[in-house]
């Protein structure tokens, strides 16, 4: 009884296990060094990250409504994390501060600020999708010969390690380790052609990768290919029960009132709901099945994981782009793949960390590799070349920021971009016009669009005070409109008084009683009330209610 009403509140799904449990594998695996490299680059303890990939798996992903999305420890906030555990002197007090950022969180979740995650234009998202992909390619070419200076996970363009993606790339082919591009090689040449292969294709090419890549690395031993330790993955090995629970750490609620905690827990809820919400759209782009997931509960799924991840030791989390687009690529359908590849951290930390020890980066880097082609493929750019350069230039900006900055950075540079051409084919599509010649004259009709707002306002005058002379009958028509500015009807209203001194005739449509208000609103408060009084479905058209 209790399993059922699990199952139901989760939602969990066999018909779907079969595509979910090998995309969770394939998740795990990507998961399993990214979370290290992060709590690495962080300054934090390598099993506070991978305890917060098993809560971002388990716990987030059983609250959240996205079905491919994946939680876990950012790179973008390392920097953050960084000075924060600097500045608050002790890893305690940064826990604090992390629970506290998780109940800011489910505050934004209450107060519905996910709506902001509706308001993030295709063309930056897709790029921003792009710009993942090349940046997933330039970062992980080091690892797959190799040199990892870096942490493995590393997104921004300036690196930890005092180097930049560009330098990193040269002195990467100036040091190879021949045994990690082997390995590498052989990888990305199983991604390809695995799947081509009928008969084992059932058996995910990834978990292939890993198991080829350990036993190349034990077959180089005492050899010229040999890998050092520096390019294995490299986990906590736990001897028992009390070694694991020693691992945990808790928060010091004694500095509840340092305001620098707070200071701290703000930045963190902040970047990392921006950063969930980025991730969200660009996750139900790529979905397959196209579902909307609804980013106001997503706020409060993530607000529950990084509380609980303060409360036990962990690190910041959000929904993140590498791990989930990896879930996206391997046939995940459901959540339950994000709650299995947390489960898998989570016996891997306990069973056989000795075993996964064993695992070449280089292997691991093949993996993302073909997860990052995937992502920037030369169709997407075709395709954005085509619907035109209002969306072209801001797809392409925001690729060009975010590979040369870092992801936040990088999409407000495209939205600023976006903005310039929304608000410029906002300005040009105000009205249009008909003009007709007759003995006397001419008579020219403005049917002003759905939405006209003050944005309007200075073409709408422009074009109104720069008609003919020959013009002398004009008619503004706005029964069309949905709504409109008041200061857009104050310059109609004056220059009807100009037309008519001039000795022209002005007829305004639909424009003088314009009452203005939110359409939708209306529109909305209408279905409810008609839907709560006899349940049927609303048969007026949206311009009957608002005549209404």
């Amino acid at each position: 009884m209790f399993g059922t009403r699990v199952s139901a509140f989760l939602k969990l799904s066999k018909r779907d296990l079969k595509y979910d449990l090998p995309a969770s594998v394939v998740v795990f695996l990507v998961a399993l060094p990214l979370c290290l490299g992060i709590a690495m680059a962080s300054g934090a303890p390598l099993f506070a990250g991978l305890l917060t990939g098993i809560i971002g798996g388990i716990v987030v992903a059983s609250f959240s409504g996205s079905q491919l999305s994946v939680s876990g420890p950012a790179a973008g906030l390392t920097v953050i994390v960084l000075g924060a555990i600097e500045q608050l002197g002790a890893y305690e007090t940064f826990l604090l501060a992390v629970v506290i950022a998780g109940l800011m969180q489910l505050v934004l979740g209450i107060i519905k600020a996910g709506m902001i995650g509706n308001y993030f234009p295709s063309s930056v998202i897709i790029g921003m999708l792009a710009a993942i992909g090349i940046t997933i390619i330039l970062k992980q070419l080091p690892h797959a010969v190799g040199y990892d200076s870096a942490f493995f996970g590393e997104e921004s363009f300036t690196q930890s390690d005092n180097e930049n993606t560009f330098s990193a790339l040269q002195n990467a082919f100036n040091a190879i380790n021949y045994g990690a591009f082997i390995i590498c090689a052989v990888s990305l040449a199983i991604l390809i052609l695995w799947p081509k292969l009928k008969k084992v294709k059932l058996i995910p090419a990834p978990l292939v990768v890993v198991v080829l890549g350990v036993a190349l690395s034990q077959a180089f031993l005492g050899s010229d290919l040999a890998l050092g330790s520096d390019h294995l993955v490299t986990i906590p090995v736990v001897q028992s029960f009390g070694e694991f629970v020693g691992l945990f750490t808790f928060p010091d609620f004694t500095q509840i009132l340092n305001k620098d905690v707070w200071i701290v827990a703000f930045t963190i809820a902040i970047i990392a709901s921006l950063e969930t919400l980025l991730s969200i759209e660009a996750v139900d782009k790529i979905d397959p099945f196209k579902r909307n997931s609804p980013t106001n509960r997503e706020l409060l799924a993530q607000g529950i994981g990084n509380t609980t991840s303060g409360l036990l030791g962990g690190i910041p989390m959000t929904s993140v782009i590498v791990r989930s687009s990896a879930n996206v690529n391997s046939g995940g359908r459901t959540r339950q793949s994000a709650i299995l590849h947390g489960i898998w951290l989570l016996l891997a930390v306990i069973t056989i960390p000795k075993i996964i020890n064993l695992i070449p980066l280089s292997c691991l880097a093949a993996i993302l590799l073909h997860t990052g082609y995937k992502l920037a493929k030369g169709e997407i750019f075709k395709q954005m070349w085509h619907k035109g350069f209002d969306q072209f230039i801001p797809f392409i900006v925001t690729i060009i920021a975010v590979v040369f900055t870092d992801l936040l950075t990088g999409v407000g540079v495209g939205l600023l971009v976006a903005m310039f051409y929304i608000l410029r084919n906002n300005l040009s599509n105000a009205f249009e016009y008909d003009v007709e010649d007759n003995e006397d004259g001419a008579k020219i009709t403005f049917t002003l669009a759905e939405e006209v707002t003050f944005l309007n306002k200075a073409a709408i005058q422009k074009a109104l005070y720069s008609l003919p002379r020959r013009i002398n009958e004009i008619i503004i028509d706005g029964s069309h409109s949905r709504y409109i500015d008041k200061d857009v009807i104050e310059v109609i209203k004056d220059f009807e008084q100009h037309a008519v001194s001039k000795g022209k005739t002005v007829e305004l449509v639909g424009i003088i009683n314009k009452k203005n208000v939110p359409n939708i609103k209306r529109f909305t408060q209408s279905i409810l009330k008609n839907d709560s009084l006899n349940r049927k479905p609303v048969k007026q058209s949206s311009s009957e209610t608002i005549a209404k």
